[in-house]
Formats: C-alpha cells, sequence, structure tokens
C-alpha cells in the first residue's frame, strides 16, 4: 500500500491551525506561538549583525547589496538600480537535505 503524503500548510491560518492540532493548544495559544516566532526572527535579524539562527531552518540575516546597472525588460534600456538591503534566508544543512534528498 503506499504511503500517504502529508500536506504541508503553507498559509498563515494553515500553519496555526497545524501547530494547535500538533501541540494540543487552542488557536488563540498557537497564534501567540507564532507571532512570537516571527518577532525573534525578525528583531533577531534586524538587531545581530551576524543573522539570527533558527534551528531547524537555517539563518536570517539582513544584507547590503550594491547599486548596479540593470535592463529594462520592456524598452531595453540601460538602468541603474540603487543599493538596498534585503532579507536573506541561509537554509541549515537539515533543510537542504529535507528539500534536495
Amino acid at each position: 500500500m503506499a504511503k500517504k503524503k502529508e500536506v504541508v500548510p503553507t498559509t498563515k491560518s494553515g500553519i496555526i491551525a497545524a501547530l494547535a492540532e500538533a501541540g494540543g493548544v487552542t488557536k488563540a495559544q498557537a497564534v501567540a506561538i507564532y507571532e512570537r516566532l516571527i518577532d525573534l526572527a525578525v528583531k533577531g535579524a534586524l538587531q545581530e549583525e551576524k543573522g539570527y539562527m533558527l534551528p531547524g531552518i537555517g539563518k536570517v540575516k539582513k544584507v547590503s547589496r550594491p547599486a548596479r546597472n540593470g535592463i529594462n525588460p520592456m524598452t531595453k534600456e540601460p538602468i541603474k538600480i540603487k543599493a538596498k538591503k534585503v532579507v536573506k534566508l541561509i537554509a541549515c544543512k537539515a533543510l537542504k537535505d529535507a528539500i534536495l534528498g
């Protein structure tokens, strides 16, 4: 008999429902857990220069991208792209192995 594949929630409400069911808590408590985790990741990434480690997932890090030249895809005209700061997720080995096999 084929093994039934587990459906992984991809929306905030789906993740909260899965947290509530797996943890045996109410949805309100699951919302608080979810929001606290996101808050820790965001604040940690902003405060820590080295990034913020989320065990089992990876490191969330704020990085600077330099200004560069690009091309407008519609007009093919060269454009200047300004320097900016972006959020980068560096996946840990366990996550890479789970995804890539």
